[in-house]
């Protein structure tokens, strides 16, 4: 079942990817994205009530691992305002790919905090599963286009913290509850939130956005914001059944996604996505599908 759980969050985030690059060029061109995280943690702030309501016990877990659960979700926050910078300037399937990292920054921090290990059949399907994602990035002359050196900087540092918090979550989740170990997370970024609040720069472009665009950006920031949500849970969740490497090797099928969703919007609504749909990229495309498929199914056996 963890594959399926897995696999949810890629395709919710490559959906979440092109809504972020529409919100970003949109209403963001000209204002500092991490107003838009304020939206993800007023999400966060939401589904307290109901964890607290349902869940048993969430106060139950002893301070220190409370302050560590809330600082992974200020680190999970953190890590997307990375993301948000290197999409307000750079197409998404360029900056998609670069979320590769995180794979190798999760194998790195669990073997040496969780003690995990792989297998030599999930470790070669984990590294298909890479290779055929950083081959579908490649142009028609096989080279990576549209990396600027601080596009690249941003991601490592996003993937490097994403990756730690990832970690932290389930050490903890396992440790407490996840339902207890994801209500503290949601305090953690509803506290950065709260945080940028505090600043009378971000604070002001908020309300100045919020009353020049209300309903449309509510309405879309809210339903991305519950697509990322639910990919989110799954993806954690599934790390509870599976190692943090491999979750994360299944979590970068984003960047097909990512592709396979630009592609649809180009040929039925070109207005919010131009992918490149030629023969050679579309058969560029399906041999990583293949290569990817491959590993996918190698990390799955047991």
């Amino acid at each position: 079942m963890w594959l399926l759980f897995a696999f949810l969050g890629p395709v919710s985030w490559a959906i979440s990817t092109h809504i972020d690059k529409y919100l970003v060029d949109r209403y963001f061109r000209d204002a500092d994205t991490a107003v838009l995280m304020l939206f993800t943690a007023l999400m966060g702030v939401v589904t307290l009530p109901f964890i607290w309501a349902f869940v048993p016990g969430v106060f139950a877990a002893s301070w220190s691992s409370i302050l560590v659960m809330m600082a992974s979700g200020v680190m999970y926050i953190a890590a997307m305002l990375f993301y948000l910078r290197a999409i307000q300037g750079e197409e998404a399937s360029v900056v998609a790919p670069l979320f590769q990292l995180v794979t190798i920054f999760s194998f790195l921090l669990a073997w040496a905090m969780l003690g995990e290990t792989l297998t030599l059949k999930a470790g070669a399907g984990a590294i298909l599963i890479i290779g055929g994602i950083l081959f579908v990035s490649l142009d028609e002359n096989l080279k990576f286009t549209g990396l600027k050196p601080r596009v690249v900087f941003g991601m490592v540092i996003c993937t490097a913290i994403l990756a730690l918090a990832n970690v932290l979550f389930k050490f903890y989740a396992v440790k407490d509850d996840f339902w207890v170990t994801t209500f503290w997370t949601f305090v953690g970024e509803a506290l950065f939130g709260i945080g940028l609040l505090c600043l009378a720069r971000y604070r002001n472009q908020a309300i100045a956005l919020v009353r020049d665009h209300k309903r449309a950006l509510l309405g879309v920031s809210g339903a991305n914001e519950l697509v990322n949500l639910g990919g989110g849970l799954s993806v954690r969740y599934a790390s509870l059944l599976a190692p943090v490497a491999l979750v994360s090797a299944i979590a970068s099928t984003t960047t097909l996604f990512v592709f396979a969703v630009g592609s649809a919007l180009t040929v039925f609504a070109p207005r919010y996505a131009r992918e490149d749909i030629s023969r050679a990229s579309l058969i560029r495309k399906g041999a990583a599908a293949v290569v990817v498929t491959f590993g996918v199914f190698l990390t799955g056996v047991q």
